[in-house]
């Protein structure tokens, strides 16, 4: 099978064709079963189905994994417990981390908390054997950025294990040094945006973990093509690639958006947006706001 390609085909037959532990690095965002409108997939089976499916695609994408390979799940909260325990417990993989992944302007809900966090499971095959390049994703510690502590390490720190929207609205929370990462969900008005599919991923949380697991040159899979987030970014990365996508439609809007990116390109979106978005304290408000903050023209 040739890779730096998309296949437009069921993701399935495309991994078992694929040569076993051959993958570097896997990221999957599987449809969530919740009644997305996919133009030719069908995202409200019945919940066995759906879990009987996971593991075919689970059992296949684990066979394309090299002994020492790592995987990255996306998925909401309706089956990330039942999908966790799939993979770890039945395709026996160690779960590293599970990183939640935390945004505002999420979907609204009337009659229960507005849902405005997506769970990212980090798996590896090999608990002892694994890439994880942590020079490639520090970022600077609250004894840097707060404390002027001179026994900070001038590299930075790891990252921590959630990741938020708007930080720079807390002044005395999510400091660097808390479980907080910070990405902006790829919203309709964003110059990010492809326009055509409902579920972008932001460039810079695919980059982070590309950095992270795998190094240039390396094989990088995605068998739900969606968007093409997780090609794109792997090509800009100089990572070898290869995608599967079902739909014929969102299979050439992929295309177009890797024939547009090239190798060393930067990626989409601020690497720090913690320190790069303004903060929407003394933003606009309505002249009829009831809040008793001061109201601006």
């Amino acid at each position: 099978m040739d890779v730096d390609r998309l296949y437009n085909q069921d993701c399935i037959a495309g991994m078992q064709a694929m040569p076993e532990g051959s993958v570097d690095l896997a990221f999957a965002d599987p449809p969530f079963n919740i009644g997305y409108k996919y133009d030719v997939y069908e995202d409200q089976l019945a919940a066995d189905e759906y879990l009987n499916w996971t593991r075919q695609w689970g059992a296949a994408l684990v066979r394309a994994l090299k002994p020492d390979g790592t995987f990255w799940l996306a998925i909401g909260d309706d089956f990330a417990a039942e999908l966790k325990l799939i993979f770890q417990r039945e395709l026996k993989l160690t779960c590293r981390s599970w990183v939640i992944w935390y945004y505002t302007f999420g979907v609204n809900c009337k009659y229960k908390f507005s849902r405005s966090h997506t769970h990212l499971f980090h798996f590896v095959k090999d608990p002892k054997e694994f890439t994880f390049n942590a020079e490639a994703i520090k970022v600077p510690s609250a004894r840097q950025l707060v404390y002027a502590d001179a026994r900070a390490d001038s590299s930075g720190r790891l990252p921590d294990d959630t990741w938020i929207l708007r930080p720079q609205d807390l002044s005395d929370g999510f400091q660097p040094d808390e479980d907080t990462w910070y990405f902006p969900r790829v919203c309709g008005t964003f110059a990010e945006r492809a326009g055509w599919h409902g579920c972008q991923m932001p460039e810079q949380l695919l980059g982070r973990i590309l950095r992270a697991c795998s190094n240039e040159g390396e094989l990088v899979l995605d068998p739900f093509g969606g968007s093409g987030t997780t090609l794109a970014v792997a090509k800009k990365l100089n990572r070898r690639f290869i995608g599967f996508e079902l739909s014929p439609n969102y299979a050439a809007a992929i295309q177009t958006r890797l024939d547009s990116v090239s190798a060393g390109q930067p990626l989409a979106g601020a690497e720090e947006p913690k320190v790069s978005a303004p903060s929407t304290a003394r933003g606009k408000r309505r002249r009829d706001d009831r809040s008793g903050m001061p109201l601006l023209k």
